[in-house]
């Protein structure tokens, strides 16, 4: 038995169920995810079809990008009549901050930002996961390796076949990728080719030392969810091939994408990585939601400049336009007014996924 519960036999197959990763007994999560389900504000009930979702990283507080990615995609569903998500990915517990996930449901609910359905914790989601994975080992489309990332140095990271023999107590699992150009349609880009084979190889959807990889997750969750539309930070956009062809791995049909402009910083740095980086006030929802819908290129004089924040979603939502989105502004000089409070991180999606 592995570290993460599963037996793998010869050939790198795996069998047996998954024990819950960070759960303790009768498969209750570490934390406790009992919440109230949350309705939507001022909107018609859902009718389109149309389930949108946004699925922060419990790693801080949510920042400035990380309410334009949100923003973004609640309009975008509330427009479209639809169902709009949250999910709290917390999957890899060394990068989360302790009340991190609380802080941000709380902080996105003070925005007016509710979601239709009960909150999607990843970390009690291990068992799906481990399902999921199992069936594709056992069609031979993943396999065990115990390749590290410094054995892919000289490769560019890309695994493209083992090059260290194969540990039983220390090896991921990855997609087999073959060698092929996808072309991907996002909303506001158009198409995209990507090629997976020569830019990440075969990837990983269960890291040596346990946790499941956030490409697998994202697309599980995705799918069992019925997520039609994806719309997120653009620093996702390099998923995209690895999701889709998940996806396709799976007979599961993809999602409609859109990924939205990213916010810099004056020296055009992702605030993520950048000292700007603050959190947004949720005591002072609207000018931080004001400037978020200039950096989505919409209407300026659409936006209240006061009253609550669910008064100022009702307002601005009839004006929302999502072609507009790129005309915006995205360094961190275009949101001085309002106050530089609103300056901050683009919270992404996104895991390391080490082997």
């Amino acid at each position: 038995m592995d570290g993460a519960g599963f037996r793998i036999g010869h050939h790198g197959r795996l069998a047996g169920a998954a024990a819950q990763l960070g759960s303790g007994a009768g498969g209750r999560s570490r934390h406790d995810h009992s919440h109230p389900r949350a309705l939507p504000t001022g909107v018609s009930s859902p009718n389109s079809g149309y389930v949108g979702r946004f699925a922060p990283s419990p790693t801080g507080a949510l920042h400035f990008g990380s309410l334009v990615a949100a923003l973004g995609s609640w309009l975008d569903a509330r427009q479209h009549d639809g169902e709009w998500l949250l999910r709290v990915e917390d999957l890899d517990p060394p990068r989360e901050v302790p009340g991190a996930a609380r802080q941000q449901l709380a902080t996105l609910s003070a925005f007016g930002l509710h979601p239709d359905r009960e909150v999607i914790w990843q970390s009690q989601r291990s068992e799906r996961y481990a399902e999921v994975l199992q069936g594709l080992v056992q069609q031979d489309l993943a396999f065990a390796c115990s390749c590290s990332r410094s054995d892919l140095a000289d490769f560019g990271q890309a695994h493209r076949c083992c090059v260290r023999p194969f540990d039983p107590n220390h090896h991921a699992i990855r997609l087999r990728v073959a060698d092929v150009t996808l072309s991907i349609e996002d909303r506001l880009r158009g198409v995209l080719q990507q090629w997976p084979g020569r830019d990440s190889g075969d990837f990983v959807l269960r890291r040596a030392d346990g946790p499941f990889a956030y490409q697998l997750a994202v697309v599980v969750d995705d799918a069992d969810q019925g997520v039609s539309d994806v719309v997120r930070g653009a620093d996702l956009l390099d998923s995209c091939a690895r999701q889709v062809l998940l996806y396709q791995s799976l007979g599961w049909t993809p999602p409609r994408y859109m990924h939205l402009p990213l916010v810099v910083d004056a020296q055009g740095r992702k605030l993520s990585k950048s000292s700007a980086a603050v959190p947004v006030d949720a005591d002072d929802p609207v000018p931080a939601l004001t400037a978020a819908w200039r950096v989505l290129g919409q209407a300026p004089e659409a936006a209240p400049r006061n009253g609550s924040a669910n008064a100022w979603l009702r307002a601005v939502l009839p004006h929302f336009d999502w072609r507009r989105i790129g005309q915006g502004e995205f360094l961190d000089r275009s949101l001085t007014d309002p106050p530089p409070s609103h300056e901050s991180v683009t919270q992404s999606e996104d895991n390391d996924q080490i082997n």
